[in-house]
This record gives structure tokens, C-alpha cells and sequence, in this order.
């Protein structure tokens, strides 16, 4: 039951982040808004530590590890969607991103010696399908340039860093580092990698003070970051990096269905048929086999 609401939460909130990036567009350059997103999400978690009386003490080993799962999975991470999303449709990165299941279950097997469970890469086979079939004519008017090529060589390469980051986090819980704690030092060291990044770039760290912004910004640092991954890397440490990355291919689905509301994306007999063969691959991933 637990496992459930995690994973609902996650591709709850994670599907409705969406509408919450929109009004972070326009003025503020979009990697200057991770860095105040991640960067308040990571003072709250501190504080939420203090006033808790979790222990914030941690070996330098134990630091490192931490870092690197900031470093994988709250900055880089990031930084190369938003540049992939540059020569990219968000629905093509979404169908590329899904590609973190296979990932992750390659990464499980060879750091950790997570088991490789054949249903689980089934399920997988049939939800990136459905995916596909959602976002055909995204995927029908890709143009095979070299700018295209390169969307695509730096959203991989993101989905790899996130992958790590996921296997990195399995890592932690298995070494009793608890995911609030490692979350809250991984997303401080994240945001100020990223921070160093934009300045050697020359971004400019301006901030609107309207309602929209504030809080959407508020919303993505609260229920986007600290909720979101709080339960998601939970998952992990409870059902494997494999079966929890299963909710990334889940997240455009509700995203979608958030968007039919907000939007008016109107759903194609080909859409739903697709989501019917996302939904069926979570069924057969997730599932457990019943004893004889």
C-alpha cells in the first residue's frame, strides 16, 4: 500500500510540474529558475531536518556520495534536458527519456547487482510503444539534422545522468543514508554546481515578483522537488531503481491528461490508444506474480 501511494504521488505531481514550468518561462533564463527551485527546495529541507531533530552529521565519504547524487540528478540532469529541449519537442524527450527503464535496469545489474526481471523488461517494451504511439506525429516531423542528431545525443546522455543519479540513490538507502538527509545535502550541492555553471556562462540571476512566478516556483520546489523526489527515490530504495523509474513514462501520460483540462489537448483515438499499452506495460512491469 505504501508502494502505491508513492508511486501515485509521483506521477501525480510530477504530471502536473508541467503547468508549473509554464509560468516559469519568459523573463528569467531557464537554468537560473532550477537553480532558485532546487536552491529553496534545498533550504527547506535543512530547515525541515533542524526542526525535526534528523541528524545532519554525516562521514566525508557519506558527503561525497551525496554530492554525486546532487551532481547526477539535481543540476547536470537538468541542464541538458532544458539544452536538449532546444533541438527537441518535449513530447520527443519524453519518448527518449522513457528509455531510463532499460537504463536502469542495465545500471541496477552492473553497480548494485540489482536481479534483472525478464516481466519487468516486457512491461517496459510495451509502455515505450505506447509512449511512442502517443507522440508519433512528434516523432514523424523529426527532422534528421544535424541540430536534431544533437538534440538527441545530449537528451541521452541526460537520461544516463539521471540514471546514475537513480542508481547513486539506491546506493545511499542500501548504505542507510536516509533519503530526506541525502536529498536535502544532494540538492544544496546540485544548486550550487549549477550556480557555477551559469556564472561561467554569463546567465543573469533576475527574478520576477509576480504571483505566477512566485508561485509556480513555490509549487516546483515544494511539491516538484521535495514531495516528488522525496517519494520517488523512497520508491527506489523500496522496489529497485527499475520498477520505480517506471513512473517517468507514466508522468507524460498525466501530463497529458492535466493538459485535455487546462489546455484543451484533445485526445486522438491513436492517443488512447497508446495510453491503453502504457497502461498495460504497468500493469505487467509492476505487478507481482501470484503463487501457484
Amino acid at each position: 500500500m505504501k508502494n502505491t501511494v508513492l508511486y501515485i504521488i509521483t506521477i501525480v505531481v510530477w504530471g502536473s510540474t508541467w503547468l508549473g514550468i509554464k509560468y516559469q518561462l519568459g523573463s528569467v533564463d531557464p537554468m537560473v529558475s532550477v537553480i532558485y527551485r532546487f536552491g529553496l527546495a534545498a533550504a527547506l529541507l535543512l530547515i525541515f531536518c533542524y526542526l525535526k531533530g534528523l541528524t545532519l552529521k554525516f562521514s566525508f565519504k557519506e558527503h561525497l556520495f551525496m554530492a554525486l547524487l546532487g551532481t547526477l540528478l539535481f543540476s547536470l540532469n537538468y541542464w541538458f534536458v532544458y539544452m536538449a529541449e532546444l533541438y527537441l519537442t518535449s513530447g520527443l524527450v519524453a519518448v527518449l527519456f522513457s528509455s531510463i527503464v532499460f537504463m536502469n535496469i542495465a545500471n541496477g545489474a552492473i553497480f548494485i547487482g540489482a536481479p534483472v526481471d525478464k516481466k519487468m523488461i516486457i512491461g517496459a517494451v510495451v509502455g515505450i510503444f505506447g509512449i511512442c504511439i502517443i507522440f508519433l506525429p512528434e516523432i514523424d516531423s523529426f527532422d534528421l539534422s544535424d541540430k536534431g542528431m544533437f538534440g538527441i545525443f545530449i537528451c541521452f546522455f541526460s537520461v544516463l545522468l539521471a540514471s546514475f543519479g537513480n542508481i547513486t540513490s539506491a546506493r545511499n538507502t542500501k548504505n542507510s543514508i536516509p533519503v530526506i538527509q541525502a536529498n536535502a545535502f544532494g540538492m544544496t550541492y546540485g544548486t550550487i554546481l549549477l550556480a557555477f555553471i551559469a556564472l561561467f556562462m554569463g546567465k543573469e540571476f533576475t527574478f520576477v515578483f509576480s504571483l505566477p512566478y512566485i508561485g509556480s516556483l513555490f509549487y516546483l520546489s515544494v511539491f516538484g522537488s521535495i514531495i516528488a523526489f522525496g517519494s520517488y527515490l523512497t520508491l527506489i530504495g523500496s522496489i529497485g531503481a527499475d520498477k520505480a523509474s517506471y513512473t517517468i513514462m507514466v508522468v507524460p501520460i498525466v501530463a497529458l491528461i492535466l493538459s485535455s483540462f487546462f489546455e484543451g489537448y484533445v485526445w486522438s483515438t491513436t492517443a488512447v490508444f497508446g495510453l491503453a499499452f502504457v497502461v498495460g506495460g504497468n500493469f505487467l512491469a509492476l505487478t507481482r506474480r501470484q503463487a501457484a
